[in-house]
């Protein structure tokens, strides 16, 4: 049985955020990390000026994730030293190797994978991201699609993983409940239009998602 999380250990990710309100919303709710998307083709994209104003209202108790994909790593950490991030997740087709040169670079990191694609891989590449820390998502990151979550529990997963895809606050305690990630990361979820995040929609899904694993004594 997977260890339990409890809902002081319980990571949430808010991605792409654009405004400084919706910053604000998830550094007030206690969140582990709020993340801009610098990876070219969505409607979350920032520009890196934008970024840098966005990110110096987040305390150094929050992670500040650039998400990339497909993008040189060199250009990649050029961006991210510009901001200021403390975090890096790639999207992408981007290798172990690119992962652990980032951590050499004084990065944390966030390695995403379609549920797909992570339950294609042999047992023997599994085990090399065991140690690293996951994002699984569907197939459209960004869309509000949700994959068959129940997939999941077929393969081995790593300590560390995060689930994503379609993820709202009416369906993020009973994914939590039944899956038992280390947290999750929402983006679509929290929005009222496509790209448009909302402060309340941003606060009703961290309530639930907080609501939905007990509390520690911590």
């Amino acid at each position: 049985m997977p260890k339990e999380v409890t809902s002081a250990d319980l990571y949430i990710k808010i991605c792409g955020l654009q405004t400084a309100a919706t910053v604000a919303a998830c550094v007030d709710s206690g969140v582990a990390a709020v993340g801009f998307v610098f990876a070219p083709g969505s409607p979350r994209t920032l520009t890196v000026e934008r970024a840098i104003r966005l990110a110096g209202e987040v305390p150094e108790t929050v992670e500040s994730v650039g998400v990339f994909r497909n993008q040189p790593i060199d250009d990649v950490l050029a961006i991210s030293n510009r901001v200021s991030l403390t975090t890096i997740q790639l999207h992408g087709g981007e290798s172990l190797t690119d992962i652990r040169r980032l951590h050499r670079e004084g990065f944390q990191t966030l390695k995403a994978f379609s549920a797909v694609a992570y339950n294609a891989l042999s047992p023997q590449e599994k085990l090399g991201w065991a140690a690293e820390r996951v994002l699984l998502d569907a197939v459209e990151p960004g869309a509000g699609v949700t994959f068959d979550a129940a997939t999941l529990k077929s393969g081995a997963l790593p300590t560390f993983w995060l689930l994503a895809g379609g993820l709202k606050s009416s369906n993020v305690s009973a994914l939590l409940t039944s899956l038992f990630p280390r947290g999750v990361d929402v983006s679509s979820g929290v929005e009222s239009s496509r790209g448009v995040k909302d402060p309340q929609l941003i606060r009703d899904f961290i309530h639930a998602a907080r609501g939905a694993v007990p509390h520690g004594a911590h």
